[in-house]
């Protein structure tokens, strides 16, 4: 099988070959057929991120596919299922093994590409909002970075919890698309009076830094 291979934090990775792989006790073995890349790979790469495996390893932390066959005594989707999985890596491969209580079966309705996407950019967000935040409906939910893949995620959930918006982000284009996805209030990165804008807004309850992962309550008023 293909794998897109780190051997070295010094050196770039390379696409090589490697037997296919054989799923143990606990595992399944899916066939590959989509894979998100997160800035946590670029760190991994450059073994700077907390969790980055012993070299050499496969990038690709989140992946959609197909089941190809369990593990010995293993409880999962049968083969032919369709699941999302989020590995931690080997997700650009043409194959993976991971444990089966991290699969999910997916819905017709979900195609590959976006159930491969979703996994950790929206999954950091509704931790953040939800378990950690409490945000609540009518509260004032303030995104720094609003149009980078965690800071959209962000401004899509807070709306669907019924918070009212304000995106932050450089640019009308970026502005716009942090529009799109939900936000009530739009601010320019480069506005001088951030503060000021926010004031006049009433404030926030929450402001969420979606680059730093920062999480404010009752940050501003």
């Amino acid at each position: 099988m293909r794998i897109f291979s780190v051997s070295s934090h010094e050196r770039p990775p390379t696409l090589t070959t490697a037997p296919d792989c054989t799923p143990a006790k606990g595992e399944i073995l899916v066939r590959n057929l989509a894979c998100g890349l997160n800035f946590a790979d670029l760190l991994m790469m450059r073994g700077k991120y907390q969790d980055t495996p012993a070299l050499p390893f496969t990038l690709g932390m989140e992946v959609a596919g197909v089941v190809e066959t369990l593990g010995p005594d293993t409880d999962g989707p049968a083969p032919g299922t369709r699941v999302a999985v989020f590995g931690g890596s080997g997700g650009l491969a043409d194959l993976g093994t991971y444990p089966a209580d991290r699969t999910v079966p997916l819905p017709d309705a979900v195609d590959d590409i976006t159930a491969a996407a979703l996994q950790i950019a929206y999954g950091t967000s509704h931790v953040a909002l939800d378990h950690k935040a409490r945000l609540q409906p009518g509260e004032t939910l303030v995104v720094l970075g609003a149009a980078g893949g965690v800071g959209l995620t962000a401004v899509e959930l807070g709306h669907l919890m019924g918070a009212t918006v304000v995106a932050i982000a450089r640019g009308a284009e970026k502005l716009e698309i942090a529009r799109a996805a939900g936000a009530d209030h739009l601010i320019d990165a480069e506005d001088p009076d951030i503060r000021g804008r926010l004031k006049a807004l009433g404030g926030a309850d929450v402001v969420y830094d979606a680059v730093g992962g920062d999480l404010f309550r009752a940050a501003f008023r």
